[in-house]
């Protein structure tokens, strides 16, 4: 569920929906997903969420991938722990927990969400399993990133209950495989006196010897409370604090923008309290678009948890912060590489690129004025004038292939070059993978050629020609950090770009399918019936008339079918994972690769006469598709990152 579906057809649904069942429904689909035998290898592909390795961190003995996590209320049973792990995500919070189940879901005021402030109202704040329920599911998490389990007392403990119920929750919860602790004391109202009783209790007590604790502090805890805290409290057996979540005086969880400021005020008077760097600090609120992560870090936060912008603005949110703070940190580096040279890699899918654009042109050329090559007529043992005799029709459908076939390899050679020197050139892993992925399709569909024992050497020439070009583009091409500015705000622009990668990503998909269909036609049937019905003949007849004219037209036809598979993976994967803001040159290679496909399908139809409204209809749907995704994405990426823009952020779906 990446956010170009979640942003236009999941969430207007899910959000018509009981909150409660809204979260089941979501959580339970994406955990179904990931525990299907492909399912986790879908979620990776659709969302291209790996994170780069300048994001990784060490901190309290732990290794991160990634300075976001998941908190706790998001996913409270963990139904899809293991498919929202693959989301960029370097961790998890699992809580609140207390000793004892606390059952929310039977209160009568359910979840409740408010769209137009990006609120979320949680009838109970501790409700919870309980710690055994817990550490049975922390021992299976079906996935490896570091577990934080956020422990909490019974509602109305003294100081002196309260820190026997979390040892002996850390003692459970430590054997489980929980990573660390945070202690979730702080919520209910109590005297100074009381918190640092409490504190010295849990200092002194018999804790797990390598527990990792930290100290919640909900966002509305007074500062007069905050201040004597740090500044008195031993705090040398604590790796670090949290500032999160807080429950009202109904015993209720408020989730809502509005929490950052609260947030980032007592991430900056903690972190002038206690200085040293061995103390991590974590937001748990407030984060709803990239910005906001990256505000709250400028405030001293190591480390990010989500849980509103999840749900208002998808789970792309997490590789968004991911990008946003590796653009930072990039940024900072004092000497960038240089750009590779032309002849490193880059060049040579550049030069495949323009192969292959002079190579469509040149088929054009024939297939507008001959159609028929020497060799063609040598194999059919007729020329070209007597097989118009017989039927004229025959000689404008041959035409009609390859001229789609070459506006088609025309579409590849732009959507190679562009890829080669805007994408190869700066070290961009997605970029190299649609490519790698495209070319190595492409180059096997030359065997389709084959499908009905006709072998065409001229084809066969270009590929040798084209193959260690290709070779030459793969070799070398370590992935670098991404340099280019990235989108930060949830603002109507994104939201609109969503739906315009919602075009192009179905436009791929549909693209993928239809050139499967094509090619497996081409090597079968050859024929669907509207082509019969202009052709005006039979299979038995055409055959008839040479028994060599299906097999040519089939290689015409299975050719088109794997070079349009190998168009539609490369444009497939730059719609997926290629979409960023302000990426101009990226609009730009949609629109000119596009363009010669869609101009060649239809202009030859149109001019031997082949107008069926049937057989046209997969090609008005396409060109549908592309023509929305062109008009929605054009101020996305053709408007600059740091350009004015209204800081509505999420505004109605």
């Amino acid at each position: 569920m990446p956010d170009w579906s979640y942003q236009t057809l999941f969430r207007p649904l899910l959000f018509r929906l009981p909150g409660r069942v809204a979260r089941s429904v979501t959580l339970g689909a994406i955990g179904g997903l990931s525990r299907l035998p492909l399912g986790s290898f879908v979620i990776r592909t659709l969302g291209h969420m790996e994170p780069a390795p300048l994001l990784r961190s060490h901190a309290c003995g732990l290794a991160f991938n990634t300075p976001v996590g998941l908190g706790g209320t998001v996913d409270p049973a963990g139904t899809a722990h293991k498919a929202i792990a693959q989301f960029g995500l370097g961790f998890m919070e699992i809580g609140p927990i207390t000793v004892q189940p606390v059952d929310g879901s039977a209160s009568e005021a359910p979840i409740r969400l408010n769209k137009e402030k990006q609120l979320i109202s949680y009838p109970a704040y501790l409700e919870n399993n309980g710690v055994a329920a817990t550490a049975r599911r922390l021992a299976k998490p079906g996935h490896k990133l570091p577990q934080f389990a956020r422990l909490a007392p019974m509602p109305g403990s003294t100081p002196e209950q309260a820190a026997e119920q979390l040892l002996i929750m850390m003692q459970q919860l430590g054997k489980a495989g929980a990573a660390g602790f945070y202690l979730d004391i702080l919520q209910q109202p109590m005297e100074l006196d009381d918190a640092f009783r409490l504190l010295h209790l849990l200092a002194t007590a018999n804790a797990p010897a390598d527990a990792r604790l930290f100290l919640y502090v909900p966002h509305s805890t007074p500062e007069n409370m905050l201040e004597p805290l740090f500044a008195s409290a031993d705090l040398t057996a604590w790796c670090g604090a949290v500032v999160g979540e807080a429950r009202n005086n109904e015993g209720k969880l408020i989730v809502q923008p509005a929490d950052k400021q609260a947030c980032a005020e007592k991430l900056r008077l903690i972190r002038e309290l206690v200085p040293r760097n061995s103390f991590v600090l974590k937001a748990s609120c407030g984060a709803y678009e990239p910005q906001d992560a990256l505000d709250l870090m400028a405030a001293g936060a190591d480390y990010i948890l989500l849980h509103g912008g999840l749900v208002f603005a998808g789970p792309g949110l997490p590789k968004r912060v991911n990008d946003a703070i590796l653009h930072e940190r990039v940024r900072e580096l004092s000497d960038p590489e240089p750009p590779p040279s032309f002849w490193r890699h880059w060049g040579w899918m550049c030069l495949l690129g323009i192969g292959m654009i002079f190579g469509g042109l040149l088929a054009w050329i024939i297939a507008e004025t001959t159609v028929l090559l020497p060799y063609d007529e040598a194999f059919l043992g007729i020329k070209r004038d007597a097989l118009h005799h017989w039927n004229h029709r025959l000689v404008h459908f041959m035409a009609h292939d390859r001229i789609t076939l070459a506006g088609t390899m025309i579409s590849i050679g732009v959507l190679y070059f562009q890829l080669g020197r805007h994408g190869l050139r700066h070290g961009m892993h997605w970029a190299r993978t649609a490519l790698f992925v495209s070319g190595l399709t492409g180059f096997m569909s030359f065997f389709l050629y084959l499908g009905y024992g006709y072998f065409d050497p001229l084809h066969a020439i270009v590929a040798l020609l084209l193959l260690p070009l290709f070779l030459l583009s793969m070799r070398k091409n370590p992935d670098k950090p991404f340099r280019h500015p990235v989108n930060l705000h949830n603002d109507r622009i994104w939201k609109r770009a969503m739906w315009g990668q919602c075009c192009m990503v179905v436009l791929g998909f549909a693209l993928v399918i239809g050139s499967i269909a094509i090619s497996a036609y081409g090597v079968t049937t050859v024929f669907v019936p509207q082509d019969l019905a202009f052709i005006g003949l039979t299979s038995d007849q055409i055959a008839a008339i040479n028994p060599k004219l299906i097999p040519l037209i089939a290689h015409d036809r299975a050719g088109f079918g794997g070079a349009l598979f190998s168009d539609a993976l490369a444009l497939l994967t730059m719609a997926l994972w290629g979409i960023q803001q302000g990426e101009r040159w990226l609009w730009w290679t949609f629109l000119i690769g596009g363009t010669p496909a869609f101009y060649a399908a239809f202009s030859v139809h149109m001019q031997i006469g082949y107008a069926d409204l049937v057989h046209l209809s997969p090609a008005v749907f396409a060109l549908a598709l592309y023509a929305a995704g062109l008009v929605l994405l054009y101020p996305y990426l053709m408007r600059p990152v740091n350009a004015p823009h209204s800081r509505r952020s999420d505004q109605t779906a």
